[in-house]
């Protein structure tokens, strides 16, 4: 067996936490298309052929289109539960035992779906997970960037009986000429009240959008944030805070942030003493799950095996779990008699 092949065969014993997943990224083709006709609902394809002939990406926003259109399909409370229960069912098969999940209620309020409906259902499978399949989880709730701030602050409203199902708040969609600042209110509102918060920043924005979260929005984590690698005092100011930067190589080579995985700074940022974890962030489109992202990098970037434990490690480690869970999971780690010594 060659190195990459026992460092494939370690990330699928490895426990691992995710940490940047959209659950509407999660709709696969063969879902869409059984929800759009329990649902009557019209699409522009027919077969799963005709919609994944699509997922040529030329950036972000190109994405987004396709993405916007396919949650149409989801109406029901039960369809939110199955989405969910699908994606903690593939957490299951990819030892993924704690997951921190995005969802974007204005995508569906705004075309007549009760926040409730949204809520409900996903959190019905996030508590049956716990219970039948041992994998915790959290669940933040993102605001749509290219949306007016006011739009935000509605949805927060709204959102306010269901925040005990709620840990924090992000920020999602298209990043370019909407900077964070633009969502300091509503992020206050979140801080004041308990939750995380959380924002993309530096995926196709620049590293000052990476900044502004920081400072402005006060977030405790980067969703994305690899262009940090073009103000390196802010890299090595969030080396040292060791920030987390939720990092998602797939996302970032399908979307063309970069050429190709061979460019892509993960094991560089990693060395640089980043806290840094790999995620699959839209995954029905991007081509795989977390571990077909760590594929990804053994293939193209050749990451040591402590580098590997090093990301796994640090998927807890950045996680909002409470410190012993996120310590006793390290310790697993540790343990595994075939991964220490490092």
């Amino acid at each position: 067996m060659n190195n990459s092949n026992r460092l494939e065969q370690l990330i699928k014993r490895l426990p691992k936490a995710e940490l940047h997943l959209h659950i509407e990224g999660t709709l696969e083709p063969q879902m869409v298309l059984r929800l759009a006709r329990k649902n009557r609902v019209s699409l522009p394809y027919a077969t799963t052929e005709e919609l994944t002939r699509l997922y040529n990406f030329k950036d972000l926003q190109s994405f987004l289109d396709l993405y916007y259109q396919a949650t149409a399909v989801l109406q029901t409370e039960q369809d939110f539960y199955d989405l969910t229960w699908a994606y903690l069912k593939q957490c299951q098969a990819e030892n993924i035992v704690h997951a921190e999940i995005f969802f974007d209620p204005q995508s569906h309020t705004s075309r007549g779906i009760p926040f409730a409906v949204v809520v409900e259902g996903i959190h019905r499978a996030l508590v049956q997970a716990e219970s039948e399949l041992a994998i915790s989880s959290r669940l933040i709730m993102c605001f749509l960037r290219h949306l007016p701030a006011e739009d935000a602050l509605e949805t927060w409203r709204t959102a306010e009986p269901y925040l005990d199902w709620i840990c924090g708040v992000g920020l999602d969609s298209s990043e370019r000429n909407f900077p964070p600042r633009l969502f300091a209110d509503v992020f206050a509102l979140a801080r004041d009240s308990g939750l995380k918060t959380v924002a993309h920043a530096g995926e196709e924005g620049p590293a000052a959008y990476i900044r502004e979260a920081l400072e402005l929005l006060q977030v405790s984590r980067i969703d994305h944030g690899v262009r940090i690698t073009e103000d390196p005092s802010l890299l090595a100011e969030v080396a040292v805070r060791q920030i987390p930067l939720t990092v998602c190589p797939l996302s970032n080579t399908r979307l063309c942030v970069y050429a190709a995985m061979g460019d892509h700074p993960i094991l560089s940022l990693l060395e640089h003493g980043l806290l840094v974890t790999v995620n699959s962030d839209d995954p029905a489109y991007f081509g795989g799950y977390v571990n077909s992202n760590f594929r990804a990098v053994i293939e193209a970037l050749a990451p040591s095996r402590k580098q590997i434990i090093q990301l796994a490690k640090n998927s807890f480690a950045a996680s909002f779990l409470d410190q012993r869970s996120k310590d006793s999971w390290i310790e697993n780690i540790n343990a595994y008699p075939d991964i220490a010594p490092v």
